[in-house]
């Protein structure tokens, strides 16, 4: 290695000499032994001070002479190459080296050092990091003389006791689902299909209005959007906040028409002047339209999914049904078994902390939301509904995903592969895409941690289900109430659900026929 041997001339070196250094080259690159792997370690004095259950204020010190080794390496590495006037390489003096490069190498040295320090610490200490390190690295000097001292901040996991989670009590809700169900859900499905037809006559609930929209804080305009379609129910969300009595402020309203409604918005709106506070929202309504269902003919039941009969069609839609009970069952366990376990875990986590996770729990929502079959429109709702009080349901699932990531560690559970597979093959499905462009979407925002996060919590939770005790409670499914836009008072934001395009890049399905509540579906037969 470079630090532990001195630079030859290269003239001096013999074709036999050559050829043997080469060939130990060669075998050290295909097998380095232990020793020369061994990397020595420094001699830190290191100080933790806990300013909060996942907050500690690190402060290392770097002796002087671990900080001269790191000298002596590096001036050693470049005695051999360095290129200094009137001198061939290799040859100029190492004082004069150490003089023309010293400024280059203490920047070099001070880096390794922070580097390896950082790694030593997080390997030696008992901390369980969550984020990187919070360091100020212009504010770290290399002194001439004496040790280094540097200090960052670090978020880790708090410290807690594990609760018991064998044998808990759970209720369970169970439903036999009736022609009459089935009758509903059917009707979503051809909703999809349908028109929107305008409309002379006064609007009324289940309708939609093509609208300008505009937020305003007295006078002074916030967001404004030139035109969005809205369907007419009870709730309508935006990202930061949502107009209670929609439906009652749209009643009877027709096209050339403006109203005008009050928004709260909610604690966790991105503009911090505008939390908790009631703005104004300005519908000026264009168009009045009401969507028109299809017939539900032989050539409609082989697009919607290659089925023969309409009781083909009945029992698959029944299945979509079953498939979202799972869901909810599964989430009500998740619901009662982080109450159950969350009891007494009150640590203070860090604003800072929350908002920055906060995006995450919100892409985790969507994908559970997705694989389980729930339409666009819905997850869209969920998803504002997250948002609007984003401080609360982040800290809610940190402490949750604390406690369920403890006992996969305990429990040694971990994601296989195909595990990976399985989640994307699901979302696919129900997003109308492939898995290959699901994988890649993934990939490139960077949320393959958060699918592998998902996969462990639901075998946790699976775990801790295989040993409860159930209770079977009815269960009644709740209509969309709330119609969910991605406006917001301080403007349109990127939803976290990717949208759905064909190989091609265009969307699935034609602008006119927006879905109303739909259901997605299992794979073409």
């Amino acid at each position: 290695m470079s630090d532990s041997h001195d630079h030859d001339d290269p003239a001096s070196t013999t074709a036999g000499e050559a050829a043997d250094l080469e060939n130990q080259a060669e075998g050290q690159l295909e097998a380095p032994s232990a020793e020369e792997e061994k990397v020595e370690e420094l001699h830190l004095e290191v100080s933790i001070e806990k300013r909060g259950a996942c907050q500690r204020h690190i402060t290392v010190t770097i002796p002087r002479e671990d900080i001269d080794r790191y000298f002596e390496r590096e001036f050693t590495e470049l005695v051999g190459s360095a290129q200094v006037p009137g001198f061939r390489p290799g040859r100029a003096p190492r004082k004069l080296i150490e003089h023309r490069f010293k400024k280059d190498v203490s920047e070099r040295v001070k880096g390794n050092l922070l580097m390896d320090g950082i790694a030593q610490v997080s390997q030696k200490e008992d901390l369980s990091p969550i984020s990187e390190p919070d360091l100020k690295l212009d504010a770290v000097e290399l002194p001439d003389e004496g040790p280094m001292t540097f200090e960052f901040d670090l978020e880790v996991r708090p410290e807690f006791d594990l609760p018991q989670w064998k044998g808990l009590k759970i209720d369970k809700p169970v439903r036999n689902f009736t022609a009459a169900d089935v009758d509903n859900a059917l009707q979503n499905v051809l909703s999809r299909r349908g028109q929107l037809i305008p409309l002379e006559g006064p609007a009324g609930a289940g309708d939609y209005i093509s609208t300008k929209l505009t937020f305003k804080d007295g006078e002074r305009v916030l967001s404004h959007s030139d035109e969005e379609l809205i369907r007419i129910r009870s709730v309508l969300s935006f990202r930061d906040g949502k107009i209670e009595g929609f439906d009652k402020l749209m009643e009877g309203v027709r096209g050339g028409e403006t109203r005008v409604a009050q928004a709260l918005l909610t604690e966790g709106a991105p503009l911090e002047e505008l939390r908790g506070k009631t703005i104004t929202a300005v519908f000026e309504v264009q168009e009045v339209k009401r969507l028109e269902l299809p017939e539900l003919t032989a050539e409609l039941l082989h697009e919607i999914g290659g089925f023969e009969s309409v009781a083909e069609l009945r029992d698959a839609v029944k299945e979509s049904l079953e498939k979202r009970l799972e869901h909810e069952q599964h989430q009500s366990a998740r619901e009662q078994i982080t109450a159950k376990l969350t009891v007494g875990a009150d640590w203070d986590l860090p604003p800072d902390l929350l908002r920055r996770q906060g995006r995450r729990e919100v892409q985790r929502a969507v994908m559970e939301l997705q694989r389980s079959g729930f339409s666009d429109d819905e997850i869209k709702a969920r998803e504002n509904e997250l948002r609007q009080n984003i401080l609360g349901n982040t800290a809610r699932a940190l402490k949750e995903h604390f406690i369920f990531e403890r006992i996969a560690e305990e429990e040694k559970i971990e994601p296989a592969e195909g595990d990976y597979d399985a989640e994307i093959r699901l979302i696919a499905l129900q997003s109308e895409q492939t898995p290959r462009r699901v994988r890649a979407w993934l990939e490139k925002e960077g949320m393959m941690d958060v699918l592998r996060n998902q996969i462990i919590e639901r075998k946790v939770i699976d775990l801790i289900l295989s040993q409860a005790e159930f209770k079977e409670v009815p269960y009644t499914p709740e209509g969309i109430v709330a119609e969910a836009i991605d406006q917001g008072v301080g403007g349109a934001e990127e939803s976290e659900i990717p949208q759905a395009q064909s190989e091609t890049g265009h969307a699935p399905h034609e602008e006119g026929a927006k879905a109303a509540g739909e259901s997605h579906w299992p794979p073409q037969r």
